[in-house]
């Protein structure tokens, strides 16, 4: 007996006979809802393929990943949910390549394909570059948050250009309002929220490589084109007339307060750019889609940059080969190992080929409609950094710069910081 399913644009005959059929071991960062969610899709593969298929979450996968690593006890497939750590345990033998023609499809078959391919690809232990992730399950960052009525009631259309989300905010000042509410705290964490503003602008007035040469520290953290981003960051942050409470307020606010203010009556502000998790905090009852909405952050239509997406991810790498974790990434090609996660919750994906009906939630489907629309994804940049930079001088560094601090100083004591980890 034979059972096939649809990988690319080929078709891959998985035998379910006994001789044939592996154990596969499946690890990674969730727990909860999303780990049923991920065991329902691994489900129908095992179904599929005939493979017996067990999926292991942890809330500490980063530190447990290595130590089974190191100790020759891998899961078959793992699932990171950053790219640095793909990166380093490729670099150390840890990881298999993926089977030829699998960035080809990746190039065909993702909204900026190549983007994806780049993110999976890192050097092996003799140096040479191979595909070692493949990215499923991706979340957005390029959002800003809305309420219709508040639109509606001042006249105000969604921006579809940079230039016009700035004519915007004027336009609101010039009403007598508030534009925006931004707030960096977060306990221990205070100031994160600001990288992924800086890493937006970036992407919104550098062509993609000059971020990609930015995260990898390839140009240095106080050169001029960052230091543009910082402070075009610091146009919204840093006038007093932009922001709810004023500037001063904005490294003291924490980010899960900051949009209260969209529903204050009348309003504190009109706007509030976060990732796609920041419903969470809005006052229980609020609906997304009818109360609330949120619209992309948009690009400069002079600068010709296309539209770029800041989002996170995680992508899916051979730890402990075997043909049954090959078989799993050809399965992830399919529509189907899409959809189906689709139709749970949580779940959106840059895959040009599936049926957008088959989300759950119509608010999904117009945060993956922007992914679909990108022409760039790059990958949070702070993430991607050595984490006494990306998750300790950076975060520190936007703080004292939404104080007052200028942006060459900020951005000159952030490389020092990286200097000093070489």
């Amino acid at each position: 007996m034979r059972k096939q399913f649809l990988a690319g644009a080929g078709v891959l005959a998985l035998s379910t006979g006994m001789a044939q059929a592996e154990s596969l071991t499946v690890f990674g960062p969730w727990l909860g809802p999303d780990q049923a969610n991920v065991e329902t899709v691994l489900a129908d593969f095992a179904e599929k393929s005939g493979h017996d298929v067990a999926y292991v979450g942890s809330d500490s996968f980063e530190q447990q990943i290595r130590i089974d690593a190191e100790a020759g006890s891998a899961p078959n497939v793992a699932v990171f949910p950053q790219p640095g750590l793909a990166s380093d345990m490729a670099s150390e033998g840890f990881l298999t390549p993926l089977k030829d023609g699998t960035g080809d499809w990746i190039r065909d078959n993702y909204a900026a394909g190549q983007s994806w391919v780049d993110l999976g690809t890192y050097e092996g232990p003799d140096g040479s570059e191979d595909l070692y992730g493949f990215f499923y399950k991706v979340d957005v960052k390029s959002l800003v948050w809305y309420l219709p009525e508040n639109f509606e009631d001042a006249g105000y259309e969604i921006p579809e250009t940079m230039e016009e989300l700035k004519a915007l905010t004027d336009q609101i000042v010039a009403d007598g309002e508030t534009p925006w509410c931004i707030g960096l705290g977060s306990g221990g964490a205070t100031g994160w929220p600001a990288t992924d503003w800086v890493e937006d602008m970036l992407l919104r007035t550098q062509p993609p490589e000059v971020y990609d040469q930015w995260v990898a520290n390839e140009i240095p953290f106080d050169d001029e084109r960052v230091v543009g981003a910082i402070e075009e960051f610091g146009e919204f942050a840093r006038n007093d007339d932009y922001v709810a409470g004023g500037a001063g307020a904005v490294a003291t606010t924490d980010f899960r307060d900051s949009p209260k203010g969209l529903f204050d009556a009348p309003p504190q502000c009109y706007m509030h750019r976060q990732a796609s998790f920041i419903p969470a905090f809005f006052p229980e009852g609020m609906v997304v889609g009818e109360d609330v909405d949120f619209f992309y952050f948009p690009a400069y239509e002079e600068k010709d940059l296309g539209t770029p997406v800041l989002g996170a991810g995680t992508l899916w790498a051979i730890t402990n080969e075997n043909e049954a974790a090959h078989d799993l990434i050809a399965y992830l090609q399919t529509p189907e190992a899409h959809e189906i996660w689709m139709g749970l919750s949580g779940f959106l994906t840059p895959h040009t080929g599936v049926d957008p009906e088959k989300f759950s939630d119509p608010t999904l489907r117009k945060m993956n409609d922007i992914l679909l629309s990108a022409t760039t994804f790059r990958f949070d940049g702070s993430d991607l950094m050595p984490g006494g930079v990306g998750a300790g001088s950076f975060w520190t560094g936007m703080v004292d710069y939404a104080g007052g601090k200028p942006a060459e100083e900020v951005a000159s004591e952030i490389q020092s910081s990286w200097e000093a980890l070489k």
